[in-house]
């Protein structure tokens, strides 16, 4: 059988979630369907100018651990994948002094980018050519010729626009399918036509966020709001009925014969109990979900990620 990659999200917020079903595939591999391999842990150490596609928050690693993440992971033989898709930059913001660490701690050869602005993929060729350089959906390229065209440049994977997903005619004209990667839990509803101007909402809104950290509490910048009728609240159990959910069985019995082997499941921002849910839906045998979620969540919560509190009575009598 043929390796079916997954792509899965968080270098920070879900990390923990990720090691752990890192781990249960090493150690319980019975348990999984066919062939799952998890290709890449994909993100960034918040709070990243650089970053796109999702928001980061006020937080920011420290130097340790941005090493120690990418040390334990590469040492596990999985990739980590920086989301540089901030479709905003500038010449100037290739010097930030943060991102550019977080590169240099993970030049090694084994780590990948995914990538927006041309600007910055020429300084990440330049500088830092030891990554392997990924075309993010954040392009929304919907012609399958230009998509032919963005695979006859050297981008180690394209990531798909999500409204290809289960458009197999179109799919069947892409040339090089195992160079495609496609998202396969979009929560956004088909064709939504605000996701561009989400996208620069995040961008703005990352430059923000950096400015009101050097800022008194009196002076901090308002975010720019964002809200969305198009179901940016969606989990897996309530987009199934969209055009653009890519099913387990669909995986196996459609787009891998086709040729296709690499799949990416968002949820970066996403909560912690969807996203076990989701890991589960696509990774696990279904008749092993229930027993493997429960394990996943009562270690979760024996290493304090998860904290179940229990009422307190008041004294009797």
């Amino acid at each position: 059988m043929e390796k079916v990659n997954f792509h899965l999200p968080g270098l920070r917020q879900n990390y923990p979630l990720n090691m752990l079903f890192l781990s249960l595939l090493k150690t319980k591999p019975e348990v999984f369907r066919e062939g799952v391999n998890i290709a890449s842990f994909f993100g960034e150490f918040p709070t990243s100018l650089w970053n796109g596609g999702r928001p980061s928050n006020y937080d920011q690693c420290s130097s340790d651990y941005v090493r120690n993440v990418v040390k334990t992971i590469n040492e596990q033989g999985i990739p980590v994948r920086y989301t540089y898709t901030n479709m905003l930059l500038n010449e100037q913001d290739l010097e930030d002094p943060y991102c550019n660490f977080c590169m240099q701690v993970a030049d090694n050869g084994m780590n990948e980018v995914m990538i927006f602005s041309p600007i910055l993929e020429r300084y990440i060729r330049e500088k830092y050519p030891s990554f392997k350089i990924n075309s993010s959906t954040c392009k929304e390229i919907r012609d399958i010729d230009l998509v032919n065209e963005e695979l006859g440049k050297p981008y180690y994977l394209v990531v798909l626009d999500y409204n290809f997903n289960n458009q197999y005619d179109e799919l069947e004209k892409i040339r090089d399918k195992g160079r495609c990667e496609l998202l396969i839990n979009p929560v956004c509803t088909p064709n939504c036509p605000r996701r561009g101007e989400h996208y620069e909402n995040v961008a703005k809104n990352q430059r923000i966020m950096l400015k009101n950290r050097n800022l008194p509490a009196d002076k901090q910048i308002p975010l720019e709001h964002w809200h969305c009728e198009y179901g940016e609240y969606n989990c897996i159990h309530t987009i199934k009925s969209y055009s653009t959910y890519i099913s387990p069985e669909d995986i196996w019995e459609k787009y891998v014969p086709m040729g296709f082997h690499h799949f990416k499941i968002e949820g970066r921002t996403g909560n912690l109990f969807s996203l076990v849910e989701t890991y589960c839906h696509y990774m696990i045998k279904p008749e092993k979900q229930g027993e493997t979620r429960i394990l996943l969540l009562n270690n979760l919560k024996a290493n304090n990620i998860i904290t179940v509190n229990h009422p307190r009575p008041s004294k009797w009598p």
